[in-house]
């Protein structure tokens, strides 16, 4: 074992039982670079953005406007924005790389072929993210391990070999119940979306409502039966899966 593999181990250990907001601070405290936070607006994301507003934390809040948003996604950015009066900074994609997207393949080529909707997340999405997160020291995300059969297997802390940076799943082992509590108890703003059966938004021709017993992301890209994920979090990057 590494001494960075011995890092995050030790992290891993001792983040196991902190409370969200405990967490969060002893993360600030411990790491000297900058800590970034990727919010989709989400009501998990909705809640850590709370706790990180809340208490004041000097961590980087941004979100990705791919140009394919729901209005209510647009609406909870506005409104969380306001409820704070704090910054979150929005990242966009480059424009010319979607025209020549969509020039060529068409507006919704996403549909075609997993190889087309692909390139489609990565453009919108990946290297917008990848922009952002550049020069960071640790990235927050709200991955929670009940969303999905992949997402079951991930840590609180691993290593994203690709952006070399340590990745921070802080509601990893919450459940939707407890996201719900959360926001009723310091009156967070939230996706209007999520009371129409979206548990996970994303882009709105990429996204549909889920039926009782799917996965909370079966409704993301569900025409493809074998993948609910964009590239973010699922396998193309490096983590550390051993048990610590």
């Amino acid at each position: 074992m590494t001494q960075h593999d011995e890092q995050l181990h030790a992290l891993e250990s001792a983040y196991t039982h902190f409370a969200l907001d405990e967490a969060l601070r002893a993360l600030r405290a411990h790491f000297s670079g900058r800590i970034a936070f990727s919010t989709s607006l989400g009501l998990e994301d909705q809640v850590i953005t709370d706790a990180i507003f809340r208490n004041h934390l000097d961590v980087d809040v941004f979100t990705l406007d791919t140009g394919r948003n729901f209005k209510e996604t647009y609406d909870t950015l506005a409104e969380t924005v306001r409820h704070y009066g704090k910054t979150i900074r929005v990242m966009y994609p480059q424009t010319e790389v979607i025209q020549q997207y969509v020039s060529l393949k068409g507006i919704n080529a996403f549909y075609e072929s997993v190889e087309h909707r692909k390139e489609c997340c990565n453009i919108r999405k990946i290297e917008p993210l990848n922009r952002a997160l550049a020069g960071a020291e640790v990235w927050i995300t709200g991955v929670r391990a009940a969303q999905s059969g992949f997402r079951a297997n991930m840590k609180f802390f691993e290593w994203d070999a690709q952006r070399s940076l340590v990745k921070f799943n802080p509601l990893l082992k919450w459940k939707t119940k407890d996201l719900w509590a959360h926001v009723k108890e310091h009156q967070v703003p939230y996706n209007k979306l999520h009371d129409q059966y979206f548990p996970s938004i994303g882009c709105a021709p990429c996204t549909r409502a889920v039926s009782v017993g799917e996965d909370e992301r079966a409704g993301r890209w569900w025409w493809e039966s074998h993948n609910q994920e964009c590239g973010l979090h699922d396998g193309t990057v490096s983590g550390i899966r051993s048990a610590a």
